[in-house]
Parts: C-alpha cells; sequence; structure tokens
C-alpha cells in the first residue's frame, strides 16, 4: 500500500496521476497548505522540508516501509515497483530522466514563480513578472520544439517525464500566451488530458477520508 500525503497542486497531481496510471494500491492523506498542515512534526518526520508530496510505501525493499519526498524521487520508485512509464532500455531510459530534470530544474520553478509574482505577490513587480513569465515562454518553446520531433517528451512512449511536465504545462494560458502559438504542446496536452489515469487522478484526493 503506498500511503500518499498530498495537495492540489501540480506537484501533487504528478503523483496522484501516476498512481491512477499505474494502479498500485494507495490510502490519500490531505496535507493542506492553506492550513500549514505540512509545518506539523507528524508530518515533517515524513518530509523534513515540509512540502508535498510525500508517500511511505508500506512494502518497499525486503518488505520494509520506505518512505520518500520530493516528487522526481517518487515518480522512479513508483515506475520502477510497477514496471510502468519508464524504460528499461538505456537511451528510452536516460531520455525519460533528461526530461523528468528538465521539469524538475526548469519547469516546475519558473512557473511556479511566474504565478506567484503574477498573482499572489503582495505587490506587483513589474521586473519580476517579465523575467519569469518571459522563461516561462522560453521554455514552452524548447517543449514545443521537442513535441514537433516525438509524441511524448522522451521519444515514442508516454513516460514519468510527460507525467511530470503535464501538470504545470496544461494550463500554460493563464500566463498570457496563445496556445496557438505552441501546436505541438496543445497536441500533447490534449492527447494525455484525455486519458482516463489522468482524469482519476486529477479527482484522486476526493479519495481521501
Amino acid at each position: 500500500m503506498i500511503e500518499l500525503y498530498s495537495w492540489t497542486t501540480p506537484n501533487g497531481h504528478k503523483i496522484h496521476i501516476m498512481l491512477e496510471e499505474t494502479g498500485l494500491p494507495y490510502r490519500v492523506h490531505k496535507i493542506n497548505l492553506g492550513a500549514k498542515e505540512q509545518t506539523a512534526p507528524d508530518y515533517l518526520k515524513i518530509n523534513p522540508n515540509g512540502k508535498i508530496p510525500a508517500i511511505v510505501d508500506t512494502e518497499g525493499p525486503e518488505g520494509k516501509p520506505l518512505t520518500i519526498f520530493e516528487s522526481a524521487a517518487i515518480l522512479v520508485h513508483l515506475a520502477q515497483k510497477s514496471g510502468k512509464f519508464l524504460p528499461t532500455e538505456p537511451r528510452a531510459r536516460y531520455a525519460t530522466l533528461e526530461w523528468l530534470m528538465f521539469q524538475i530544474a526548469n519547469i516546475g520553478p519558473m512557473y511556479g514563480q511566474a504565478f506567484h509574482f503574477r498573482s499572489v505577490a503582495p505587490e506587483r513587480v513589474p521586473y519580476a513578472i517579465d523575467r519569469y513569465t518571459n522563461e516561462v515562454g522560453r521554455l514552452l518553446g524548447v517543449v514545443d520544439k521537442r513535441l514537433a520531433e516525438h509524441p511524448y517528451l522522451a521519444g515514442a512512449e508516454y513516460t514519468i517525464a510527460d507525467i511530470a511536465t503535464w501538470p504545470w504545462v496544461r494550463n500554460s494560458h493563464s500566463f498570457g500566451f496563445n496556445m496557438e502559438n505552441y501546436p505541438n504542446v496543445q497536441r500533447w496536452a490534449g492527447a494525455i488530458a484525455e486519458r482516463p489515469g489522468v482524469r482519476r487522478g486529477l479527482k484522486a484526493l476526493e479519495k481521501a477520508a
């Protein structure tokens, strides 16, 4: 059983989608970020960084519980546990890890900063808004070019690289971009949105007690 600690953010949705796509059994524990539940002492024992998501795999290596935080590490673990969405062939595997790390190092931080300065910062800072919005646009261009050459980020197959990136990129229009300028991103995002596991994953927290 995967004990999932999460909330309705792009980083949370990555794991919700992965669990639904793989069919691994899981139980949801909501960590309400608005209520600062991520700073509770009991949760900090699971994720010392006080972020979501985190999991406890009650049947980890040698049958012993395994606690994992950081979404990319969780995705790799779930992929290896299920045998899905992380190729074993070396070139395809490293392409998957490459684009997974691209999301972690670039897409997440830049989209997050752009959202913050555009939507929740207590004062408008034009320099910050322009800087991060422009970087989101540049990254969209990188993704669009990649998807012009391949159906999915890592190549021919849907992988954890797509699962990690889609929750962030799917709402790129909210940053003021005309998505008709990124037709390959539109095609890719639309196809992923139609996957039953993705649809279920977006509603995963409804399973919480």
